[in-house]
This record gives structure tokens, sequence and C-alpha cells, in this order.
């Protein structure tokens, strides 16, 4: 915990009375008590709620919903159906809170858009930060951001167009143009000043003042603590840090929030091409970003598109998933072809269809478990060409110790089981075989999709998955035709 230093030139201040701070303590228990925690679980809450809105009763919803972040009213309406959304929508009318248009998600989002007229909307963006406004535009149809685009006052409207005509998840359209740049030849005092005045320009939250030169490009940060701490006769110059952190307006937000996470940063200014100060993006539209893009990565690895999620409709579901399946049932025909080239093979011996599922199925986890460590150190920058030879000989080693180990166990239980040492042998070796395969693959796949530009979360796992099914397959029935029935 901080240290609040004392002022000597100032008075000493009496400590509360043992009555004043028990009051101070009760009351922060109340408002502990009454703070709204995961109302959206609350079931009778709930059901109040859809009570007011078949009763058309406007003045009960609002009072049930008034003192709640918009967060929690957008995690409302994600549990509720569509008609009960829609009907309180309607009910609540521009008594919504903007924010709930920037927190809510799926299908409730599509609702919430839909119903809202685009005045209600227009209005809401103005009272929303640039890249909040610039995330709920982007979410609407052409005909429906047109409209409200034209509502809007002309200097909204500019910025908000301009961050539009960058790249979908880019730095320009996460950055906001809310911040505070000044000369580094302003003293404290000054500085101060300005951030007390009314100036319409300057924002309601922000963490670091930007100092400027006069062609406008950052040449240093001072956060906010230290401005209130020094001095009035100090310049901003003084105590900046200098080579301040910058991010390129059309740089990837998963990039930035890259930045982010290494560099400890809580904002950082984003710059064109002529390095000009253009906006910030600040440690919560950060966080947002990886949650999203983590979230990404995981439905990818299981061939889920982001549009699947629990509040989706089944049509959205349905499409997100048909394709990957239908990808998934070409490989899956592919390891029968395999399989079918054995034919013969497993009519003589019915052991082989027996124990050959066993050794696709621990290469299929082996590989899985080395192509996801694979893919998250790819996206945390962990692994690059540069280490690249350095894993996959690591990976070979796990693989091929792990693959003796559980070769040597199942293929004293295929003998056992199946009463052929010949046949243990071969079930063994095509194990520790595949288990190898498996940890190459899984390291090499992700590396090489992503040299050739492909997500690696979204196309690995089926190519992994084929490789071990194949390779298993193939080496196992092939060696049993070869040693067993030769």
């Amino acid at each position: 915990m901080a240290e609040t230093g004392h002022d000597p030139n100032q008075p000493d201040q009496k400590p509360e009375s043992h009555e004043e701070e028990a009051a101070a303590l009760q009351e922060l228990n109340e408002a502990q008590e009454s703070a709204p925690m995961e109302v959206h679980q609350d079931k009778e809450f709930i059901q109040q709620i859809v009570q007011a809105v078949r009763d058309e009763n406007a003045d009960q919803a609002y009072n049930l919903v008034e003192d709640l972040h918009a967060a929690d009213v957008a995690d409302l309406l994600e549990v509720m159906s569509s008609p009960q959304r829609v009907g309180f929508i309607e009910l609540l009318g521009e008594r919504l809170d903007p924010d709930v248009l920037i927190e809510v998600e799926g299908a409730a989002q599509d609702d919430l858009y839909e119903h809202m007229p685009n005045e209600q909307i227009a209005d809401a963006v103005t009272e929303l930060e640039t890249d909040d406004a610039v995330y709920v535009l982007e979410e609407l149809d052409d005909e429906d951001r047109e409209e409200v685009l034209r509502s809007l006052a002309a200097d909204d409207r500019i910025a908000i167009e301009e961050s539009l005509s960058f790249p979908e998840e880019s730095a320009g359209r996460l950055m906001s143009r809310d911040f505070v740049a000044l000369p580094e030849f302003w003293t404290v005092g000054q500085t101060i000043d300005f951030l007390r005045s009314e100036d319409e320009d300057i924002p309601d939250d922000f963490y670091d003042v930007f100092v400027v030169d006069p062609s406008h490009k950052p040449i240093g940060t001072v956060p906010l603590s230290r401005v209130m701490r020094t001095h009035r006769p100090v310049t901003i110059g003084e105590i900046m840090d200098k080579a301040p952190y910058t991010v390129e307006v059309g740089s990837d937000q998963e990039e930035v929030a890259y930045q982010f996470s290494k560099y400890h940063l809580i904002s950082a200014a984003v710059v064109d091409q002529n390095q000009r100060l253009v906006g910030v993006v600040t440690v919560d539209d950060v966080v947002e970003v990886i949650g999203d893009e983590a979230q990404e990565d995981i439905l990818a690895l299981a061939g889920v598109s982001d549009e699947s999620g629990v509040n989706e409709n089944f049509l959205e579901v349905m499409k997100g998933r048909f394709a990957w399946l239908f990808v998934n049932l070409g490989t899956a025909i592919l390891a029968s072809i395999v399989i079918g080239l054995f034919d013969a093979t497993i009519e003589q011996m019915v052991a082989l269809a027996v124990l050959m599922p066993i050794v696709a199925s621990m290469g299929g986890n082996a590989g899985t478990q080395t192509m996801t460590v694979a893919v998250r150190a790819i996206a945390t920058k962990e692994l690059s060409a540069t280490n690249a030879l350095r894993v996959v000989n690591r990976e070979m080693m796990a693989a091929a110790v792990n693959g003796t180990a559980l070769a040597f166990i199942s293929g004293i239980v295929a003998w056992l089981w199946f009463g052929s040492p010949l046949l243990g042998g071969v079930f063994a070796v095509a194990m520790v075989f595949n288990i190898v395969v498996a940890g190459l693959s899984g390291v090499l796949i992700p590396l090489g999709l992503n040299k050739a530009g492909v997500d690696p979360a979204i196309a690995s796992s089926v190519f992994v998955t084929t490789i071990t099914d194949v390779v298993g397959f193939f080496a196992f029935l092939g060696m049993a035709a070869f040693f067993l029935l030769s």
C-alpha cells in the first residue's frame, strides 16, 4: 500500500472518532452488500424484469436496472430470450445506458442494434469515446451506418469515418482520439491549470500526458501522477520519459496487445505514416483484445468459429461448425483409404483391427499436446525461426522418451492379450514411430502455416490429426503385413 506524504505546512488533521469510523465502515459494508454481483444468474431478479416487460411497466423495468453497470445489463440481455430482450429494449427506449451497446455480444447485440432506432444509436454514439463509437458503427449494416453518421456533428463524423477507414482489428480502429498532448516547454503549473479548465477537448479519463514537438510528433510521456507530484515551475520536458512507446496506426491489434503485455504499458501513442500523434490506445481496450484473441484461438483449435457462442442462434451455430466438420470428413476418408489398402491383412489377423485405433489415438493426443504449446508460443512470440530448431529437438526427444515408455507398456499388453510377442513388438514400434511423428508435426505445421501467413490456430489441428492418423495406420498395418503375414 502506498504511503501518503505529510506536508509540514498544513495543519494536522484530527483523527476520526470511533463513532465516525464505525459509521463509515457500516456505510462501506452496506455498499458492498448492495453492489450488483452476477445479477444475470439471479433467477428471481430476471423473472422480475421479464414480468415488467410483460406488464409493459417501463418505470419498474428501469428502476430494476437503473443502478446496474452496463456490463451487467448486457449480461441480462444475453440470457433473455429474443422476444423478452426485444420487449425490454423497446420498453426502456432512450433510458437505456449507451454503454450497453459496447458491452453486449452475440444474438443479443443483433437484437439491440436492430430494434434500437438509428436516431437513438446516434445519440448514444455522441456520448461514447471514439474507439467505442467505431466499435458500435462497424457492427451496423451499411445503410444504418450511413444514416447514423449523417446524424452526427461534423467533427464527430469526420473522426469516426477516418477511424473506420483503417483495417479491421488494427490500432486505428482500436485507438481513441481523446488524449492530452502538450509541448515540452510548458510548466507543470500551466499543465495543471489547463487540465482543470473547461476545455471540451480534455478527455474525462486518461493516464499519460503526451509531449510533442512542433510537428506534433511524440517525443515523450509524463504519467499523470508525476504531473500532480511535481512543483509548478518545473517544465514538462524535465520530467518526461523520453522515447515513448508508439504503435503504427495500421498495426494489428494482436501486435499492440503483445507490446502492452511485454512492456507493461498503461497507454501508448498511435502515430500515422508521418509519425505524427493521431490517437491513443489504453490498457482497458487491450485487455478486451487479449480476451477476444484468446477466445478466438481456443475456438479455432476446436474448428469452431467465433460465431458459435451460447447466445448465437441455431443457423449461425450450424454454419460456423459445418465447414470444419466437412473438412474433417475428408481427412477421415483419407485415413480410411489407407486402411483399405490393408483390408486383406486385417482379414487375416483380426487383432490388427482391435489395436490400430490405439496407435492413431495416441499419436493424435501427442500431436495435439505439442501443437497447442506451439500455437500458444507463436502467438506470444516465444517461438520463431530463431529458436525453432531447439524447440523441434526438444519435442522430438520428449516424444521419443514418452513413446518408448508407452510402447513398452502397450507392447506387453498386446503380447499378453493376443499371445503373440511379435505382434506386441510391431505394435510397440508403430506407436513409438507415430508419437515421434506427431511431436514433430505438432511443431512444424504451426510454424509452416505461420510462415505462409495462415493463422496456425485455425488450420493446424486438421493437418496434425490427418498426419497422425495416416502415419499411424500405415506404419502399424504396413509392418504387420511385412513381419506377421509375409
